[in-house]
Protein backbone atom coordinates (compact mmCIF):
# COMPACT_ATOMS: atom_id res chain seq x y z
CA UNK A 1 0.00 0.00 0.00
CA UNK A 2 2.58 2.29 1.02
CA UNK A 3 4.73 1.10 -2.11
CA UNK A 4 1.59 2.55 -4.29
CA UNK A 5 1.00 6.06 -2.70
CA UNK A 6 4.95 6.33 -3.72
CA UNK A 7 4.45 5.42 -6.91
CA UNK A 8 1.41 7.94 -7.43
CA UNK A 9 2.49 10.72 -5.15
CA UNK A 10 5.88 11.68 -7.21
CA UNK A 11 4.82 11.66 -10.35
CA UNK A 12 2.34 14.21 -9.21
CA UNK A 13 4.95 16.17 -7.62
CA UNK A 14 6.96 16.28 -10.39
CA UNK A 15 3.84 17.62 -12.42
CA UNK A 16 2.85 20.82 -9.76
CA UNK A 17 6.94 21.70 -10.39
CA UNK A 18 6.80 21.75 -14.10
CA UNK A 19 2.83 23.48 -14.13
CA UNK A 20 5.05 25.78 -12.01
CA UNK A 21 8.10 26.46 -13.60
CA UNK A 22 5.81 26.51 -17.14
CA UNK A 23 3.80 29.35 -15.58
CA UNK A 24 6.98 31.33 -14.56
CA UNK A 25 8.29 30.92 -18.09
CA UNK A 26 4.61 32.22 -19.55
CA UNK A 27 4.87 35.22 -16.97
CA UNK A 28 8.27 36.54 -18.87
CA UNK A 29 10.73 36.06 -16.46
CA UNK A 30 11.91 39.57 -15.75
CA UNK A 31 11.27 41.50 -19.42
CA UNK A 32 13.89 41.88 -21.72
CA UNK A 33 14.68 39.99 -24.12
CA UNK A 34 13.02 36.63 -22.04
CA UNK A 35 9.40 39.10 -22.16
CA UNK A 36 6.53 37.23 -23.82
CA UNK A 37 4.83 38.02 -26.94
CA UNK A 38 2.14 40.08 -26.84
CA UNK A 39 -0.42 40.95 -29.99
CA UNK A 40 0.52 43.95 -32.33
CA UNK A 41 -0.88 45.81 -35.20
CA UNK A 42 0.96 47.53 -37.45
CA UNK A 43 -0.45 49.37 -40.17
CA UNK A 44 0.97 51.61 -42.67
CA UNK A 45 1.31 52.93 -46.02
CA UNK A 46 4.39 52.15 -48.27
CA UNK A 47 5.50 54.81 -51.19
CA UNK A 48 8.02 56.61 -52.45
CA UNK A 49 5.68 59.92 -54.63
CA UNK A 50 3.64 56.81 -56.41
CA UNK A 51 2.18 53.80 -54.43
CA UNK A 52 4.28 50.61 -53.77
CA UNK A 53 1.31 48.25 -55.38
CA UNK A 54 1.39 44.55 -54.24
CA UNK A 55 4.75 45.47 -52.50
CA UNK A 56 5.64 42.21 -50.33
CA UNK A 57 6.01 44.02 -46.44
CA UNK A 58 8.30 41.86 -44.19
CA UNK A 59 8.12 42.73 -40.32
CA UNK A 60 11.04 41.67 -38.24
CA UNK A 61 10.56 42.27 -34.50
CA UNK A 62 12.50 41.35 -31.22
CA UNK A 63 10.24 38.35 -31.13
CA UNK A 64 8.29 38.04 -33.80
CA UNK A 65 8.12 38.43 -37.84
CA UNK A 66 5.55 38.39 -40.12
CA UNK A 67 5.28 39.15 -44.21
CA UNK A 68 2.68 40.39 -45.84
CA UNK A 69 1.13 42.19 -49.21
CA UNK A 70 0.99 45.41 -49.79
CA UNK A 71 -2.16 46.56 -51.55
CA UNK A 72 -2.75 48.21 -54.83
CA UNK A 73 -2.20 51.69 -53.00
CA UNK A 74 0.53 50.53 -51.23
CA UNK A 75 -1.18 50.23 -47.96
CA UNK A 76 -0.48 47.62 -45.71
CA UNK A 77 -1.63 45.80 -42.58
CA UNK A 78 -0.48 42.83 -40.26
CA UNK A 79 -1.37 41.55 -36.76
CA UNK A 80 1.24 39.72 -34.97
CA UNK A 81 2.50 38.36 -31.84
CA UNK A 82 6.05 40.37 -30.90
CA UNK A 83 8.37 41.60 -28.84
CA UNK A 84 8.85 44.94 -29.89
CA UNK A 85 10.83 46.95 -31.72
CA UNK A 86 10.45 45.91 -35.16
CA UNK A 87 12.07 46.51 -38.21
CA UNK A 88 9.77 47.10 -41.47
CA UNK A 89 11.44 46.45 -45.15
CA UNK A 90 9.04 46.86 -48.33
CA UNK A 91 10.32 45.12 -51.90
CA UNK A 92 8.88 45.82 -55.03
CA UNK A 93 10.86 45.22 -57.95
CA UNK A 94 14.30 46.95 -57.51
CA UNK A 95 12.96 48.79 -54.66
CA UNK A 96 13.61 48.32 -51.62
CA UNK A 97 12.87 50.68 -48.78
CA UNK A 98 13.05 50.64 -44.53
CA UNK A 99 11.22 51.56 -41.62
CA UNK A 100 10.93 51.11 -37.89
CA UNK A 101 8.23 50.44 -35.77
CA UNK A 102 8.70 50.85 -31.67
CA UNK A 103 4.97 49.80 -30.72
CA UNK A 104 2.14 49.05 -32.68
CA UNK A 105 0.30 51.60 -34.66
CA UNK A 106 0.60 53.52 -38.17
CA UNK A 107 4.05 53.12 -39.72
CA UNK A 108 5.45 53.98 -43.03
CA UNK A 109 7.40 52.97 -45.36
CA UNK A 110 9.07 55.40 -47.90
CA UNK A 111 12.50 56.81 -49.00
CA UNK A 112 12.14 59.49 -45.86
CA UNK A 113 12.12 56.03 -43.46
CA UNK A 114 14.52 54.78 -44.84
CA UNK A 115 16.97 57.67 -44.23
CA UNK A 116 15.68 57.85 -40.55
CA UNK A 117 17.38 54.00 -40.63
CA UNK A 118 19.92 55.19 -41.98
CA UNK A 119 20.36 58.33 -39.48
CA UNK A 120 19.51 56.09 -36.93
CA UNK A 121 22.68 53.26 -37.86
CA UNK A 122 24.99 56.21 -38.01
CA UNK A 123 23.67 57.26 -34.49
CA UNK A 124 24.98 53.19 -33.21
CA UNK A 125 28.09 53.44 -34.93
CA UNK A 126 26.85 51.73 -38.12
CA UNK A 127 25.34 51.59 -41.36
CA UNK A 128 22.09 51.03 -42.46
CA UNK A 129 22.63 47.00 -43.36
CA UNK A 130 24.97 47.20 -40.49
CA UNK A 131 22.20 48.19 -38.07
CA UNK A 132 19.49 45.53 -40.06
CA UNK A 133 22.64 42.38 -39.93
CA UNK A 134 22.88 43.10 -35.91
CA UNK A 135 19.34 43.80 -34.98
CA UNK A 136 18.22 40.39 -33.70
CA UNK A 137 21.17 40.35 -31.09
CA UNK A 138 22.27 43.87 -30.23
CA UNK A 139 20.89 44.97 -27.03
CA UNK A 140 21.94 48.64 -28.16
CA UNK A 141 19.91 48.88 -31.30
CA UNK A 142 17.36 47.48 -29.97
CA UNK A 143 17.19 49.54 -27.23
CA UNK A 144 17.13 52.59 -29.46
CA UNK A 145 14.70 51.25 -32.02
CA UNK A 146 12.32 51.08 -29.14
CA UNK A 147 12.96 54.45 -27.71
CA UNK A 148 10.32 56.54 -28.87
CA UNK A 149 11.96 59.81 -27.99
CA UNK A 150 14.97 58.69 -29.87
CA UNK A 151 13.37 57.75 -33.09
CA UNK A 152 11.47 60.94 -32.98
CA UNK A 153 14.68 63.07 -31.95
CA UNK A 154 16.17 61.34 -35.16
CA UNK A 155 13.36 62.35 -37.49
CA UNK A 156 13.11 65.91 -36.55
CA UNK A 157 16.88 65.88 -37.89
CA UNK A 158 16.14 64.26 -40.94
CA UNK A 159 13.44 66.24 -41.51
CA UNK A 160 16.01 69.48 -40.80
CA UNK A 161 18.94 67.78 -42.91
CA UNK A 162 16.46 67.35 -46.40
CA UNK A 163 15.02 70.93 -45.65
CA UNK A 164 18.61 72.67 -45.53
CA UNK A 165 20.36 70.67 -47.80
CA UNK A 166 17.17 69.63 -50.96
CA UNK A 167 15.37 73.22 -49.89
CA UNK A 168 12.18 71.28 -49.55
CA UNK A 169 9.48 72.91 -46.73
CA UNK A 170 8.00 69.34 -45.70
CA UNK A 171 4.19 69.48 -45.50
CA UNK A 172 3.95 66.34 -43.48
CA UNK A 173 7.42 66.26 -41.45
CA UNK A 174 5.71 63.80 -38.83
CA UNK A 175 6.65 60.91 -42.05
CA UNK A 176 6.86 57.84 -39.77
CA UNK A 177 3.61 57.71 -38.57
CA UNK A 178 1.40 60.17 -40.18
CA UNK A 179 -1.07 58.19 -42.38
CA UNK A 180 -1.48 59.26 -45.48
CA UNK A 181 -2.36 58.14 -49.45
CA UNK A 182 -0.45 57.90 -52.05
CA UNK A 183 -1.37 60.70 -55.15
CA UNK A 184 -2.92 62.75 -52.59
CA UNK A 185 -1.40 66.35 -51.00
CA UNK A 186 0.57 65.75 -47.91
CA UNK A 187 3.61 63.40 -47.10
CA UNK A 188 2.85 62.13 -50.17
CA UNK A 189 3.72 65.66 -52.58
CA UNK A 190 6.53 66.07 -50.00
CA UNK A 191 8.14 62.54 -51.37
CA UNK A 192 7.40 63.87 -55.38
CA UNK A 193 9.25 67.44 -54.13
CA UNK A 194 12.12 65.13 -52.76
CA UNK A 195 12.11 63.30 -55.92
CA UNK A 196 12.36 66.35 -58.30
CA UNK A 197 15.40 67.75 -55.69
CA UNK A 198 17.43 64.75 -55.77
CA UNK A 199 17.14 63.46 -52.32
CA UNK A 200 15.32 60.26 -54.05
CA UNK A 201 16.77 58.11 -56.84
CA UNK A 202 14.95 56.89 -60.16
CA UNK A 203 14.39 53.83 -58.07
CA UNK A 204 12.84 55.21 -55.71
CA UNK A 205 15.38 54.71 -52.92
CA UNK A 206 17.32 57.39 -50.99
CA UNK A 207 19.77 59.06 -53.85
CA UNK A 208 23.42 58.33 -52.53
CA UNK A 209 23.99 61.91 -51.54
CA UNK A 210 20.79 61.86 -49.11
CA UNK A 211 22.27 58.49 -47.32
CA UNK A 212 25.47 60.00 -47.10
CA UNK A 213 24.14 63.31 -45.94
CA UNK A 214 22.52 61.43 -42.68
CA UNK A 215 25.53 59.08 -41.90
CA UNK A 216 27.51 62.37 -41.47
CA UNK A 217 24.77 63.96 -39.43
CA UNK A 218 23.72 60.89 -37.42
CA UNK A 219 27.18 60.43 -36.57
CA UNK A 220 27.67 63.55 -35.14
CA UNK A 221 25.25 63.07 -32.94
CA UNK A 222 26.12 59.11 -31.14
CA UNK A 223 23.69 57.62 -28.54
CA UNK A 224 25.25 56.96 -25.54
CA UNK A 225 24.91 53.51 -23.47
CA UNK A 226 24.38 53.82 -20.05
CA UNK A 227 26.92 51.26 -18.17
CA UNK A 228 24.24 49.79 -16.13
CA UNK A 229 22.39 48.60 -19.91
CA UNK A 230 24.98 48.18 -22.04
CA UNK A 231 24.29 44.48 -22.15
CA UNK A 232 21.25 42.80 -21.11
CA UNK A 233 16.98 43.08 -22.20
CA UNK A 234 15.64 44.73 -24.39
CA UNK A 235 13.68 47.61 -22.63
CA UNK A 236 13.86 50.97 -23.74
CA UNK A 237 15.42 51.87 -20.58
CA UNK A 238 19.61 53.66 -20.09
CA UNK A 239 19.47 54.84 -23.53
CA UNK A 240 20.27 58.70 -23.45
CA UNK A 241 18.01 60.88 -25.64
CA UNK A 242 21.13 62.68 -27.79
CA UNK A 243 19.39 62.95 -31.63
CA UNK A 244 21.11 66.28 -31.72
CA UNK A 245 20.50 67.94 -35.74
CA UNK A 246 23.62 68.71 -37.77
Amino acid sequence: MNIRQQHFIRPVGTTLLMASMALVAGCGGGGGSGSSTSMVSIAGTAATGKALANATINIDCVRGSMSVAADANGNYHATLGAVMPCLIAATSGVTMLHSVAFAGGTYNVTPETDLLVSYLAAQLGTNETGLIAGFGVNTQFQQTLANQTDVLTAQAAVVQNLQQTYGVTLSAPNFLTTTFAAGQPGEDSDLEALLARGAIDANGEPAAAAVALMATAGAAHPIAVSPNNSTGGTGVGGIGSSGGMM
